[in-house]
């Protein structure tokens, strides 16, 4: 993964069912939307907070896949971790709508 890399969804759903290790998932969107319905095992962290909780919260060394309610909430979450020292972002494309499009698996209320 290179640090300005987006995300097939297809690819994140194959890592998850191999069980690789070494990546997290963050929803930046709000915790309303969060609790409604997210990719498995996405861990949340809105947008708004991203900049101050980013280094409390996640590891530098493991790679992270990101998302928010559009593509651009996404690039702007994605570039806030670049801005923090994160080299290993990727961007999901199409977020929860693709993930779902693609069969992956997800939980929360409305999932």
């Amino acid at each position: 993964m290179s640090n300005n890399s987006v995300a097939d969804v297809h690819d994140l759903k194959t890592r998850l069912q191999w069980g690789q290790p070494g990546f997290t998932i963050v929803d930046v969107r709000d915790r309303h939307t969060y609790n409604h319905g997210r990719i498995s095992g996405a861990i949340p962290i809105p947008l708004d907070d991203l900049a101050s909780k980013a280094k409390s919260a996640l590891h530098k060394e493991r790679h992270i896949y990101i998302y928010g309610d559009t593509d651009e909430h996404t690039t702007q979450a994605a570039q806030i971790l670049r801005g923090a020292g994160f080299v290993e972002v990727a961007e999901i494309k199409g977020g929860l709508t693709a993930w779902i499009s693609a069969g992956g698996a997800t939980e929360g209320v409305g999932a």
